[in-house]
């Protein structure tokens, strides 16, 4: 199977490591996202098929949106600040929400994170960080359970946000897990140019960028993107 015969789903199984993996293999190419040139992943690019596939006909042939074949603009931004601020996450225990490419939890690792946990609902986005982990050397632990569906079990020093409030629902999702977060003293850092749902007021600008993007993607060729984090916890 290759890019250039377009994407061949048929054999395509999310769950099977193999079949995930050629998939993202025949449909990618090794690139840095623009504001972290030293991190590589696999993604789509225009000469590409699944680039060239509407959401629709994606859906037709079971194949989920590839979010995870795009470094978006959020992302880019908060791998950036946590490369350039490595004192935030070394040593510490990271959660990467909705992780997608595991462009913030390559950061992560490449800054001295203890132990990184990157959850993806998405089977595919997990295989392509695997590829992706395994090429820039890092190791990060990987779970395909949906983590917004009930309150976090488990306790992390720094959750990781990466462009995650562009609908309603999930945006409540994501602001309910991040409000628990609060109460057990997270610190959280979010990468978000402000889409729709994104609430600005609830949070602390730390950092801004503007990131070279895609028109076919975004409304612009730079999109302003700020990395956000939650007020500092009492003591």
């Amino acid at each position: 199977m290759t890019a250039a015969t377009g994407i061949e789903a048929a054999r395509l199984n999310p769950s099977d490591p193999v079949s995930a993996e050629r998939f993202i293999r025949a449909n990618t190419k090794l690139l840095s996202p623009p504001l972290v040139p030293e991190i590589r992943l696999h993604l789509a690019e225009e000469s590409l098929p699944i680039w060239q596939k509407t959401e629709e006909e994606l859906g037709e042939i079971n194949v989920p949106p590839p979010y995870w074949a795009f470094a978006w603009a959020g992302g880019q931004a908060l791998a950036r600040f946590i490369l350039d601020n490595p004192s935030l996450v070394a040593g510490r225990s990271i959660l990467d929400l909705g992780t997608g490419s595991g462009l913030q939890a390559i950061a992560a690792a490449k800054a001295g994170a203890r132990q990184i946990l990157a959850a993806d609902i998405d089977r595919l986005a997990l295989a392509a960080c695997r590829l992706n982990f395994d090429v820039n050397a890092v190791s990060v632990a990987t779970t395909a359970d949906d983590l917004l569906v009930a309150p976090l079990s488990e306790r992390f020093d720094v959750i990781l946000v990466g462009d995650l409030f562009y609908e309603r629902q999930l945006a409540d999702r994501v602001l309910a897990l991040i409000e628990t977060a609060e109460r057990q003293g997270s610190l959280v850092l979010i990468g978000d140019p402000q889409r729709n749902y994104f609430p600005k007021s609830r949070f602390i600008a730390a950092a801004r960028y503007e990131v070279p993007v895609t028109r076919e993607l975004e409304d612009a060729e730079i999109k302003r993107t700020a990395v956000w984090r939650t007020p500092a916890p009492c003591a």
